[in-house]
């Protein structure tokens, strides 16, 4: 199979995980099973897009701005259903236990292959779930309450190191991609942090945004918003690079904690045993919208890439993600309450 750009520059980072790509086997023969409706003319009724996190986060900003776009290109409207709780798992079980017909779909980020490291799930991540495409990437954010009197990356820093335990932080959750960037952000800058978790990416913002916590880590795509009206102030972007999004404001590295990267993927799953042309069929369905230009535009606009890749290369990200996390959540202690 050979790979794009975008699939080899994610699989880079993993080589020699020969275990994880062993895994990553399994979901190319777990898709293919059951029957279902033709390809040919799927879809004949409405699809459901589940987003396993309250509206407002960057599942959700993602999953209603393909919604749309697939209903245009398919002819049939695209609902879509938030079912939040337990960082994920609730939606994403919900999809598992769907018949194989592509009339449910889930989206997923970097946190659905976290959730292994740290909880017991009721599916297997590999096994009950085909990997369908990639949408984009991003990167993490490091902001705070407009009226925390700092201005930057170092002078957080200073702060947090003059007052050990004083500031808080708060994520979308116990074991969720921001509770990871955060705790990652603390250990490579020597502070201390107390990590306030909420049932999603954007009750966390408010209470960031209202001052009743001071320090924010997110998705960019998801706090854009409020840094352009002034409720949030970006201190520092977790990417490798700046973001033309927003170019004035530093990467975390370059601002003070160098080498530190949180980068977030985006991507829709199946329920298990979907017929392999019916996933060819919605694979070639979201690479037409990402490869719109308007598309990328506005995903541009929200600080987030599109990618494009092969359900196969999808998977083998998601399996060489869950034993990067795996290990990671065992080396800081990161556990589920």
């Amino acid at each position: 199979m050979s790979l794009s750009q975008h699939e080899a520059q994610f699989l880079a980072a993993s080589h020699g995980a020969a275990a994880a790509c062993a895994i990553a086997l399994l979901y190319v023969s777990c898709a293919s099973a059951a029957p279902s409706e033709p390809a040919t003319t799927f879809p004949t009724r409405p699809v459901r897009i589940v987003v396993p996190f309250p509206p407002g986060g960057s599942n959700d900003i993602l999953g209603r701005f393909m919604g749309q776009k697939l209903t245009e290109r398919m002819g049939q409207q695209c609902v879509i259903d938030n079912r939040a709780g337990a960082d994920g798992i609730i939606g994403t079980e919900l999809v598992a236990k769907a018949p194989p017909d592509g009339y449910t779909l889930l989206v997923v980020s970097t946190t659905f292959s976290m959730n292994p490291a740290i909880h017991q799930l009721p599916y297997d991540s590999i096994k009950s779930l085909t990997p369908i495409a990639l949408i984009g990437t991003g990167p993490n954010l490091l902001a705070v309450s407009p009226s925390l009197a700092v201005n930057s990356v170092k002078e957080l820093i200073a702060l947090a190191k003059a007052k050990p335990g004083y500031l808080h932080y708060a994520s979308s959750g116990i074991g969720g991609f921001n509770h990871f960037g955060g705790e990652l952000f603390k250990s490579m800058a020597g502070i201390d942090l107390v990590h306030v978790p909420y049932k999603g990416g954007g009750p966390a913002m408010i209470d960031v945004m209202s001052g009743q916590v001071e320090v924010l880590i997110s998705t960019l795509i998801q706090a854009l918003p409020h840094i352009r009206n002034g409720k949030l102030k970006a201190l520092g972007v977790g990417g490798a690079k700046r973001t033309s999004t927003l170019p004035d404001v530093p990467t975390i590295s370059e601002a003070g904690v160098t080498g530190y990267d949180g980068s977030i993927w985006w991507g829709i799953l199946g329920p298990r045993n979907m017929a392999p042309a019916l996933v060819a069929r919605l694979n070639a369905d979201i690479g037409f919208v990402l490869r719109d230009p308007d598309s990328a535009k506005r995903l541009a606009a929200e600080a987030a890439e599109p990618v494009i890749a092969s359900p196969e290369a999808f998977g083998k990200i998601i399996a060489t993600d869950i034993a990067k996390w795996s290990r990671i959540a065992r080396a800081a202690g990161i556990r589920a309450p």
